[in-house]
């Protein structure tokens, strides 16, 4: 597996080794052992996926503590652009966002610890988005930020995406008061 970092303090990328051949294909989407040789020692609570049509918007969520999650991601069908923003506040990329482009056919993942508004857009019809959580989800403790803040700047590459009305409705990042 190759992971790389990418300036965000413990948000690293993941490129797992994949074995093909002509029946198909094989890789470890998860391996502890492998995760703790690269310091992510991590344990998994649950698992979430969902289906979306193209250019659906989910985001920007969060679990505020002591219920706050750590991330890893993937796309089993389709591709997305997943945005991470940092709200640690005593990291120096606090506020800022990191974008990457996850899809089925590079295998790739996301790793996000606890700490990140996170959130994705559909690029294809049909796209299941899979991630393993490392809390549980608790209602009272789900907030989020508002996808199209100004002040996070965020170019998602579309104009008028499909978004809940939960998340038309979310705060702005500059009313934000980060627990992390």
């Amino acid at each position: 597996m190759n992971v790389k970092e990418t300036g965000f303090n413990g948000l690293f990328t993941l490129e797992p080794d994949v074995f093909e051949d002509h029946r198909g294909y094989f890789f470890e989407s998860w391996n502890r052992e492998k995760f703790r040789e690269y310091g992510l020692d991590q344990d998994f609570l649950q698992d979430n996926q969902s289906m979306s049509g193209a250019f659906v918007l989910r985001g920007l969520h969060f679990q505020l503590p002591p219920w706050q999650q750590g991330k890893l991601v993937r796309v089993i069908s389709g591709s997305v652009l997943d945005v991470a923003v940092d709200l640690r506040k005593n990291e120096p990329t606090y506020g800022k966002h990191f974008k990457y482009t996850i899809t089925a056919k590079q295998k790739n993942l996301l790793w996000l610890p606890p700490g990140f508004a996170h959130g994705f857009l559909t690029l294809e019809p049909n796209t299941i988005f899979f991630y393993k959580c490392t809390q549980v989800y608790n209602k009272e403790s789900e907030a989020s930020i508002a996808w199209f803040d100004p002040d996070l700047n965020i170019d998602w590459g579309v104009e008028n995406p499909v978004v809940s009305e939960k998340d038309k409705l979310a705060p702005l990042f500059r009313d934000f008061n980060s627990p992390f």
